[in-house]
């Protein structure tokens, strides 16, 4: 089965008061380009939350998010009643020593204002049960966005599919107009040769010169070629995910083949197939590039 590099996957689990949420997002690239934001109790754990991403998703362009939400009452700011007590105290010791009067109002909005009044209360230690729970969350959100890929990889197999036997039909197509190409280009020589007065023709060296100039425009080896690749790549992508950049080649080689044949043709009708057989190819490296 393929895999595409594009997926989503985000889990949350709730631990006390937190609820501990991972988010993780790729999109295509050549090889592994991992960025975190991971919360400070958890950035201790960072390279165990590397390896595991690692691990599963080997390449892609991945944003990784490991965060904690607090309800309201935990997450409120705590006062601290110490200092802010001892603010109270030194206002009053200078009013009485310098004979100013205490302020009779607003003294809240002053004093919240004041150096380490307002403190934020963190955990400084991981407890192993708390990182038990974060860590299976960061396992689940992984966990889904491979199912993502996986969706994304199956319907990029019907798409390759789809564009492999369209390039297959219009190459057949391209049969009938073979045999019409060659005749048109024997008379086109004939009648040329023709229309100049008094030109005496070997007839013998003309053939010879006209089967060397049909064989130079001969296709038979590029559709041979073309075929085999379609074929290759329908086997390689039965082989299942790792297999992006080998469908990548396959692609180009693809594309030789059919600029080949278009540069040999030398008539409209299989111009026009062949530049249909190029819109085909085109739609299949630009989605190649997401597949694992």
């Amino acid at each position: 089965m393929l895999l595409s590099m594009t997926g989503y996957g985000k889990a949350s689990a709730e631990y006390g008061t937190k609820k501990i949420t991972a988010e993780i997002k790729s999109l295509n690239s050549k090889a592994l380009d991992l960025q975190t934001r991971i919360a400070p109790i958890y950035r201790e754990k960072e390279m165990e939350i590397r390896n595991l991403i690692s691990t599963a998703l080997e390449r892609g362009k991945v944003e990784f998010a490991l965060y904690i939400e607090r309800d309201d009452a935990s997450a409120a700011t705590p006062i601290n009643r110490p200092v802010f007590k001892a603010y109270v105290d030194q206002i009053r010791s200078i009013s009485q020593e310098m004979g100013i009067e205490e302020p009779e109002q607003h003294w809240f909005p002053t004093i919240l204002r004041l150096p380490d009044v307002m403190t934020k209360v963190e955990v400084a230690e991981l407890s192993e049960e708390e990182w038990a729970v974060a860590r299976q969350v960061v396992q689940e959100s992984i966990e889904h966005l491979m199912d993502f890929r996986c969706q994304e990889g199956e319907a990029l197999a019907r798409k390759f599919t789809e564009k492999i036997n369209n390039i297959e039909a219009l190459l057949a197509q391209i049969e009938p107009f073979e045999q019409a190409r060659v005749e048109k280009i024997r008379s086109r020589i004939v009648d040329a040769l023709n229309s100049i007065p008094e030109v005496q023709v070997d007839r013998n060296r003309l053939e010879q010169e006209m089967i060397y100039y049909i064989e130079k425009l001969d296709i038979n080896e590029e559709k041979q070629r073309l075929k085999n690749h379609l074929n290759y790549f329908r086997q390689t992508m039965a082989d299942g995910h790792g297999q992006g950049k080998k469908l990548g080649f396959i692609a180009q080689e693809m594309g030789r083949e059919i600029n080949t044949t278009g540069s040999k043709s030398n008539i409209a009708e299989m111009q026009n197939i062949v530049v249909r057989m190029k819109d085909e190819l085109e739609q299949i490296k630009e989605q190649v590039l997401n597949v694992m």
